[in-house]
């Protein structure tokens, strides 16, 4: 690898994908959202009338995924959701898509924000970081952004999909969602996005052998 790798790893709105994006700003990175190829997969195999359940489908869209099937502004709709949790679990999926996050970051290092990026894609990431923060906050987290997309939902109906969610990426074969061994910890619940990405700044200065501390840019 030409630069870092950080790699960013923890369950659904836990907050990783906005310190990713901010760390990959400060430190003048590219940044990888993983979860948009499962989502990117799911909304192929929607569009054809595939089912997320069948691997040898899945796997087949996986491979034909191209970067412009990232930037579609559909991919975090309700409808997707399930059905990319789906395709994440196939071992099939996964093998599929590993090349192309590694790809990413061969040239110039990146920010990539996951659930096995650091066990699996980069398990030699110059940081792993696992973000997390308690189901009720994560749930009301969740709510909110659904409300503000003007979904009619309700918070005990998000908590209960986050649950599944949890349960399904924490008990599948492929790439179960767990901490790597030497991931860094970093608990979001009581924290704004600048304290996470304080916390997170000081333990890549130390990381990155930086003699000064870290700041985002202006």
């Amino acid at each position: 690898m030409s630069g870092p790798v950080i790699a960013v790893d923890g369950p659904s709105a836990a907050g990783k994908g906005t310190l990713a994006r901010a760390l990959a700003a400060a430190l003048g990175l590219p940044y990888l959202d993983t979860g948009l190829l499962y989502r990117a997969v799911a909304r192929k195999l929607h569009a054809e009338g595939g089912d997320p359940g069948d691997a040898d489908a899945a796997a087949r869209a996986a491979r034909r995924l191209q970067p412009a099937d990232l930037a579609r502004e559909d991919l975090r709709a309700a409808t997707i959701d399930r059905a990319a949790s789906q395709v994440a679990a196939l071992g099939e999926v996964r093998a599929a898509l590993l090349g192309f996050q590694r790809d990413f970051a061969a040239r110039a290092g990146a920010v990539l924000d996951g659930r096995d990026i650091g066990t699996v894609i980069f398990p030699d990431a110059t940081l792993k970081l696992f973000v997390t923060a308690s189901p009720e906050e994560r749930a009301r987290r969740r709510w909110r952004e659904r409300v503000a997309r003007g979904e009619v939902v309700t918070l005990a109906a998000v908590a209960a999909e986050l649950a599944e969610r949890d349960a399904r990426d924490a008990a599948r074969a492929a790439a179960p969602l767990r901490p790597a061994e030497d991931a860094l910890v970093i608990d979001t619940t009581q924290l704004d996005a600048e304290a996470v990405l304080a916390a997170a700044m000081a333990i890549a200065a130390a990381r990155l052998n930086r003699s000064q501390p870290l700041t985002s840019p202006a």
